[in-house]
């Protein structure tokens, strides 16, 4: 397979339904195509109704091309990552990982356009984080939430309104960023350094004011961000954790029990915001994204330092906070649910709890005049006059 046959039938599965965000190439299954949620196959021609074994390894060794990193990487630990463009058409980031003896792809479509914070439709509130100088901001959720994303945005407000300079360390490289007000330096895995601690660690010395780490996989890569947050850096970096309370026990649960409480004392420190995301489906089509948002004061640094306890936990202290901008996934899910944006069903689907979101969506319906019950047309049990009581119950039995 040549590169403009790759081309083409990329190009095509790009072409067959609107807001298409992975494409999945599997042996023994046709092409593929996620959209809005949902996996769905896709014909091209000449048609391909089922790839074998040899078509995905083709496909795979293409999009590596002489990337002798990424090969090494595929045979060694079973996956690698990679970039591909498609000219004038899409950027992707590719996960090729072997499975049962074949190799398997996913592309994760990129937007070629950088967006900004009034595209993304983001809460005021993250209008803050470009604002911060120094410290630790993370952006949490499960793969495909959109957390490349919103960091894409905050570095754009970066660009668009400070002279300083900027290092990315990802894997692979998403947004490009331009020149504008700011100066990027952005730096693959695999390509410019070998992992992300000794990446970071090299950052420190290249005078950067800003520092993006494309995920804290490891323990070092902590240490060294809490570091460099100490030491006068802005460190944004990403995790995959479902919220702001499991955000913060990963992190201490990478370390020993003996490295914990120096741990949480520096992460009390440097944390200034904690930002969990996840995409719900929209009614009719399409995601939103919805925004859990912690940030840093006396409490959050206080539950950090001593834990969660009764009364003190993560989710109360965003919730007691929400008149600063701070919010919960329940808040979040009600508002989107109030807005018609999405539906009942899929507010308690994404939800954390679902009591307050039950009662909230309640008391919504309650304003509008709706029935908040299944239950209607209560009718008397025929036989039984209204106003008098039913029949007494027999006291004794008869044995036949």
């Amino acid at each position: 397979m040549r590169r403009p046959e790759l081309d083409y039938i990329l190009s095509t599965m790009l072409d067959s339904a609107s807001e298409v965000s992975d494409l999945l190439f599997t042996a023994n299954k046709p092409l593929q195509v996620e959209a809005a949620g949902e996996l769905t196959p896709v014909a091209c021609d000449p048609p391909i109704e089922k790839l074998t074994p040899f078509q995905t390894e083709m496909i795979a060794l293409n999009l590596i091309g002489e990337n002798q990193w990424n090969i090494k990487d595929l045979l060694r630990s079973g996956s690698c990552d990679a970039a591909y463009t498609v000219m004038d058409k899409a950027r992707f980031r590719i996960n090729i990982f072997s499975q049962r003896g074949n190799y398997s792809i996913v592309l994760r479509k990129l937007n070629t356009k950088i967006p900004t914070l009034a595209d993304l439709k983001l809460p005021e509130i993250i209008y803050q984080i470009p604002r911060e100088k120094t410290g630790l901001v993370l952006v949490t959720g499960s793969t495909g939430s959109g957390k490349s994303t919103t960091l894409a945005a905050v570095l754009s407000e970066f660009n668009r309104t400070k002279a300083i300079h900027v290092i990315t360390l990802e894997d692979p490289v998403e947004f490009v960023h331009p020149h504008m007000k700011a100066t990027f330096n952005q730096r693959e895995l695999g390509t410019d350094f070998d992992n992300f601690a000794n990446g970071l660690r090299a950052a420190l010395r290249q005078a950067p004011k800003v520092i993006l780490v494309g995920e804290m996989r490891d323990r070092e890569t902590v240490k060294i961000a809490l570091s460099a947050s100490e030491t006068g850096h802005l460190v944004l970096s990403t995790l995959h954790t479902v919220d702001a309370g499991q955000t913060i026990n990963r992190i201490l649960g990478m370390f020993e029990t003996e490295e914990q409480e120096q741990i949480r004392l520096r992460l009390a420190d440097t944390l200034r915001w904690v930002v969990s995301q996840r995409l719900a489906p929209k009614i009719g089509g399409g995601r939103t994204a919805l925004l859990e948002i912690m940030g840093s004061n006396l409490r959050t640094k206080e539950t950090i330092v001593q834990g969660e306890s009764e009364g003190k936990s993560f989710y109360e202290i965003i919730e007691s906070s929400q008149s600063f901008g701070w919010r919960t996934f329940d808040a979040a899910v009600i508002e989107a649910y109030d807005q018609g944006v999405i539906t009942e069903e899929t507010a308690l689907l994404y939800c954390s709890k679902r009591g307050p979101v039950t009662r909230g969506i309640d008391n919504l319906k309650k304003a509008r005049g709706e029935t908040t019950t299944q239950l209607s047309a209560l009718r008397m049990k025929a036989g039984v006059e209204a106003g008098k009581a039913p029949p007494p119950l027999p006291t004794t039995l008869k044995l036949k």
